[in-house]
């Protein structure tokens, strides 16, 4: 199957779990449930006396409180007669727990935060305040833990506002990633005297305009979603899926063997064919990315309504963030960095 045809199908298929991702909250036994425990819940009063202080600090509403509670119940029914599951409100039914609505989820995306922070401190730590790559490497993980906390919150309570700050926030993270792919395997860093890089005199240029080229696409992507009658998930998934392939695409080239590989040398004083042993590991993050996307297309409901396939993706990038980071310093302190290589290593 072909890139192009692979995107079609993909956003097809999410395209059509997104038409029928309201069957549950349509249907008669479920509205019917949540036009009574309004009239006798919320036009009464009872529920702001006897609301716990879990919900009230996660903003549960009488109505959602409501929606919630006949949600459970309208799947009770349909499990108790075979009836399959199905989503309400574009989403799978979940048990919450202290107020958070995606538990699961929540959780795997604090331990996505600490990969962060784990990420911030090994690069801070390893890394000489010399090296071209360092800031760069630890933007990184700044916009990591800023997207990963809009996560567990997106997760915890889902609204318009906490949506789009999960949204806007991951697709910061794929699309600075690709930014920083670009100025790695291109060279396009600040030249550093300490460090004796050898970097070409276009790469400030080079750099200048590529910052500015992220910088109106990001803008111009958070514009379209925002300014829309509603919120077009499909190009929103496939803007990320664009820009994490790209992404992927130039850690695979460099990978490479190095009579395959169509990228410059890897590093700014090797030669041409300068292969590290350790550059593989880069081809076994993009399989293993790819592997924990394919989460996302083949979707399913909650197993127990705790663990879906969402939660089971955000559970798969937590080691993989240790991983990747463990490679970017590895990558970053090979010795060709700093000193030219006075004869080519064998492959």
């Amino acid at each position: 199957m072909s890139f192009r045809r692979a995107v079609f199908v993909a956003t097809i298929f999410l395209a059509t779990n997104l038409a029928l991702a309201s069957y549950g909250d349509s249907t008669p036994s479920y509205l019917d449930c949540v036009k009574v425990c309004d009239v006798q819940q919320c036009s009464t009063g009872k529920y702001t006396s006897t609301i716990p202080l879990s919900l009230r600090l996660t903003r549960w509403t009488c109505l959602d409180n409501c929606k919630y509670n006949c949600m459970h119940l309208t799947v009770d029914g349909w499990v108790a007669t075979g009836h399959p599951v199905e989503q309400f409100y574009g989403k799978w039914p979940f048990w919450r727990f202290a107020g958070m609505q995606e538990p699961a989820s929540v959780t795997f995306s604090v331990l996505n935060f600490l990969a962060q922070v784990y990420g911030y401190f090994k690069i801070r730590k390893s890394l000489p305040n010399s090296h071209p790559m360092k800031a760069f490497y630890s933007n990184c993980t700044f916009f990591g833990m800023n997207a990963w906390v809009w996560s567990a919150v997106f997760h915890t309570r889902d609204t318009r506002l906490t949506e789009k700050l999960d949204y806007f926030s991951a697709a910061l993270v794929i699309l600075n990633a690709l930014y920083v792919c670009i100025i790695r395997q291109f060279h396009l860093y600040p030249r550093n005297e300490s460090s004796k890089l050898t970097t070409t005199s276009s790469s400030i240029p080079a750099r200048n305009v590529l910052l500015a080229i992220c910088s109106l696409v990001y803008a111009s992507h958070i514009y379209y979603l925002t300014s829309g009658p509603r919120f077009d998930y499909t190009y929103n998934m496939l803007f990320n899926l664009v820009i994490g392939l790209s992404h992927n695409f130039l850690w695979l080239l460099y990978s490479l063997p190095s009579a395959l590989s169509l990228l410059p040398a890897r590093y700014p004083n090797g030669q041409k064919r300068y292969r590290p042993s350790f550059v593989g590991k880069a081809a076994v993050f993009v399989v293993l990315t790819t592997a924990a996307t394919c989460l996302e297309l083949f979707d399913f409901p909650a197993w127990a309504r705790v663990i879906d396939a969402h939660s089971l993706w955000h559970a798969a990038t937590a080691p993989m963030a240790y991983f990747w980071y463990n490679f970017l310093v590895q990558d970053a302190l090979d010795p060709s960095w700093r000193e030219p290589l006075l004869r080519q290593r064998p492959e």
